[in-house]
C-alpha cells in the first residue's frame, strides 16, 4: 500500500504548504503565550501542559489533513473514517486545554463574536448541531457530491470542525464562567452524544453494498482524489481504479471503516467519562473532609457575670 502511494509524488504524500501553516499557527502560539502575553488583560505564564496540548493538537492536525493519511482517505473509507474520528473527536479538545483561559476570553468575549458563540456553544444547540451535521455528512448522495467539490469540501470540513468544537466546549473549557454543566450533567452529555451518533455509524456497519461512488466508480474515485493530487500527476499515471490502493473489498472496508469510528468515540468519550466522574468524586470528598462535625460536643465558655453593683 505504501509503495503504491509514493507515485502520487512528496508534495501529495505529505502537503508541504499544510506542513508550513500549521508550524506558523504554532509559532505564532508560542508568540502569544510568551513575549506578547503582556499586551492581553489577565495574562499569567502558561505552563508546560497546556502547551504541550497544543503542539499535540496541532501534530495529530497535520497527520490526519496534511500527511499520508489524508490521501489514503480517498482510498480506504476506512482510512477516512479514522481520519474523521481524530479530527472531531481527539482534536478539538487537545486544543480547548491548549488555549489558556485569558487568552480564550480575549477571543470569544470580543464584540460580535461573544453572543453567537454564547449561542452555538449551548449544551443542547452544540450537541445537536455537530452529531446532526455529521450524520448528515455520510448520507451517500451528500458524501459523494462534498467529495467531489474542493471548496465545498474545504467548507463542509470547517463547519465540522467548529461543530465538533462548541460540542466539545461544554465538556472541558476551563473558564469558570463558562461552566454550565454540573459533574453530573456532563456525564449525561456524553452519553447523549454518543448515542446521537450511534444511528450514521450503524447505517455504515450494517450496510450490505457500498454506499459511496467515491470508492466503487472509478470516475467519481478519480474526481475525488483530484482534491490533493494534481489532475496533471493523475493523467500521467494512466489508468486507475480505488481496488488498486485497497486490499479489502469495498463494502467491508465501509463496514471497518463505521466500526473504527465507533471504536474511537468509545475510547474518547470512556476517557473523558473517567476524567469527569473521577473530579466529581474527588470535589465530593474534599467537601466531605472540610464538612466540620456537629456531632462532637462543643467547648462553651461559660458568660462571665460582673459582680460589681451596677452604678446608679
Amino acid at each position: 500500500m505504501i509503495n503504491n502511494l509514493q507515485m502520487f509524488g512528496f508534495e501529495a504524500l505529505w502537503s508541504p504548504y499544510y506542513f508550513l501553516t500549521i508550524c506558523l499557527v504554532t509559532a505564532l502560539y508560542f508568540f502569544i503565550v510568551g513575549r506578547w502575553r503582556g499586551n492581553f488583560i489577565g495574562a499569567v505564564a502558561v505552563n508546560r501542559k497546556t502547551k504541550a496540548y497544543f503542539v499535540i493538537s496541532m501534530v495529530l492536525l497535520y497527520i490526519c489533513k496534511g500527511g499520508p493519511v489524508d490521501l489514503l482517505g480517498h482510498f480506504m473509507f476506512s482510512a477516512h473514517m479514522t481520519q474523521m474520528a481524530i479530527v472531531y473527536l481527539v482534536i478539538p479538545p487537545l486544543f480547548i486545554l491548549g488555549i489558556p483561559p485569558w487568552l480564550a476570553r480575549s477571543v470569544i468575549y470580543v464584540r460580535g463574536v461573544k453572543p453567537i458563540f454564547k449561542f452555538f456553544t449551548q449544551p443542547l444547540i452544540a450537541l445537536l448541531l455537530f452529531n446532526g451535521l455529521f450524520s448528515l455528512y455520510h448520507i451517500p448522495l451528500l458524501f459523494d457530491f462534498i467529495k467531489t467539490d474542493m471548496m465545498l469540501h474545504g467548507i463542509v470540513s470547517v463547519v465540522l470542525f467548529v461543530a465538533a468544537f462548541c460540542m466539545w466546549w461544554p465538556l472541558v473549557n476551563q473558564l469558570e464562567e463558562e461552566q454550565k454543566l454540573s459533574s453530573l450533567k456532563k456525564l449525561g452529555y456524553i452519553f447523549a452524544d454518543g448515542v446521537l451518533l450511534t444511528p450514521a455509524c450503524a447505517l455504515i456497519i450494517f450496510a450490505n453494498h457500498s454506499l459511496y461512488a467515491t470508492y466503487t466508480d472509478s470516475s467519481a474515485w478519480v474526481q475525488a482524489l483530484s482534491l490533493c493530487v494534481p489532475p496533471s500527476m493523475i493523467a500521467s499515471l494512466g489508468q486507475l481504479a480505488p481496488e488498486m490502493f485497497n486490499t479489502l473489498p469495498p463494502v467491508e472496508d465501509q463496514q471497518l471503516g463505521g466500526v473504527i469510528m465507533k471504536i474511537i468515540q468509545e475510547i474518547v468519550y470512556g476517557t473523558v467519562l473517567g476524567f469527569i466522574f473521577f473530579q466529581w468524586a474527588r470535589k465530593e470528598r474534599e467537601k466531605d473532609t472540610y464538612m466540620p462535625d456537629f456531632t462532637e460536643p462543643q467547648d462553651i465558655k461559660p458568660k462571665e457575670f460582673s459582680t460589681t453593683p451596677p452604678l446608679n
